[in-house]
């Protein structure tokens, strides 16, 4: 890589694009269901749609790169993005859905090659630089959810609000075209994902563990995303106080998800790393479903803590877990791909258990059986185990000293 903090600072502005438009949505929900007329169950679907859609086209990512480039096929995703945010200015329900679901598409897409180009640039420090572009995801998620609400009031309603981020995304596709004109889009990682390799990631037990570590703690994530300021709002907090909440929150992710990849590298082993910020989860959600408004705070911290831990602790294991880019590239698709698929239950869950009357307690005892999901799932990828190719047929699983 000629210039490594050029690439650096690039993936940061896409990664900070890539939650606005997620994040900015939930502040906004009771405006948006009482313009629109949707049903509880409705709003439960829009907040899935996103999610679920990121699973849906996350292992088309593979495919696209083998045909376009990996920079070309960001490129298809970040203009997607930019005309998915501009959808959003016209408030009919079914074009709101569809600009909804083409912001999961664009962003299921997008994630994937992040750090597949991450691996192929920047192989020794993959894992840092892992940190440091989910640190910049989670400062995206914490600006839409803070500003959600004010960006609203001052262009004149939710439409223009949700629609004002597209200026970011333009901002962002062009900084992307500039800094990869004219690139060669063939290259020796991209070839090795090719024809010639099918690595059957389906038949490996480490895959599918990554996988559903990532899908629990996604769909922790996009509950979050999609429903907190509403159940906060339940519990008597004001609709401005609670779109802060969760920017405060989803702000104290930057430093957890920069510090994580640096706990990781303390051992060869994950595990203690990764069980305590989902011990973390736990706590925040404990203290902002059950506990008295005196806790809020400090569980809305400990909840951003433990969130942008474990999500930079699940991206920094798709390249960890790998010895090469194109089998990164492969177990991204796989572990966003179902993982997504498996997170965007969480916030239809969710959306139908308040439609049935469902109270606090047992939204809580929900959160738990995620939290619990995603400890059993963290134990078992976060061991000191890699997919390794030999013969370009199949998969292994092989201590990390063993790849060469």
């Amino acid at each position: 890589m000629r210039f490594p903090l050029a690439f650096l600072a690039v993936m940061i502005l896409v990664a900070l694009n890539f939650r606005p438009a997620l994040s900015s949505l939930a502040p906004v929900l009771l405006r948006l269901q009482e313009t629109l007329g949707l049903s509880a169950g409705q709003i439960g679907a829009l907040t899935t749609l996103p999610v679920f859609c990121l699973g849906l086209f996350a292992p088309l990512a593979p495919r696209l790169a083998r045909r376009l480039g990996y920079e070309h096929t960001l490129s298809c995703a970040l203009l997607l993005l930019l005309l998915a945010l501009l959808l959003r200015s016209v408030p009919v329900a079914i074009l709101q859905f569809l600009a909804t679901a083409l912001v999961g598409a664009a962003i299921g897409v997008g994630g994937t090659v992040l750090p597949v180009l991450v691996k192929r640039e920047m192989p020794g420090a993959s894992d840092l630089v892992t940190g440091v572009y989910t640190m910049a995801l989670c400062l995206g998620g914490a600006l839409g959810a803070g500003l959600s609400i004010p960006l609203a009031d001052t262009l004149g309603g939710w439409p223009a609000g949700l629609a004002s981020w597209a200026l970011l995304a333009l901002v962002v596709l062009l900084a992307w075209l500039w800094f990869y004109r004219g690139r060669t889009v063939s290259d020796g990682a991209l070839a090795e994902s090719g024809a010639g390799l099918r690595p059957r990631l389906r038949r490996s037990a480490l895959a599918w563990q990554v996988t559903v570590l990532m899908g629990a703690q996604s769909a922790l994530a996009y509950i979050v995303f999609g429903w907190l300021p509403t159940l906060l709002q339940q519990r008597g907090v004001s609709e401005a106080l609670a779109g802060w909440m969760m920017a405060v929150s989803v702000f104290v992710q930057l430093f957890a998800a920069l510090a994580a990849p640096w706990l990781a590298r303390l051992s060869a082993d994950q595990r203690p790393a990764l069980v305590g910020m989902l011990a973390m989860i736990a706590l925040g959600f404990t203290g902002l479903l059950l506990a008295g408004a005196e806790w809020r705070w400090a569980a809305v911290v400990a909840l951003g803590v433990g969130q942008g831990g474990s999500f930079s602790l699940a991206l920094t294991l798709l390249v960890l877990r790998t010895s090469t880019p194109a089998l990164a590239a492969r177990l991204s698709a796989m572990a966003q791909g179902f993982g997504y698929c498996l997170a965007a239950l969480g916030p239809l869950g969710v959306g139908l258990m308040l439609e049935a009357g469902v109270g606090m307690r047992g939204l809580w005892l929900a959160m738990m059986a995620l939290v619990s999901l995603a400890l059993v799932a963290g134990l078992l990828a976060g061991r000191d185990l890699c997919l390794h190719h030999e013969t370009g047929e199949a998969l292994l699983r092989v201590r990390r000293g063993a790849r060469h």
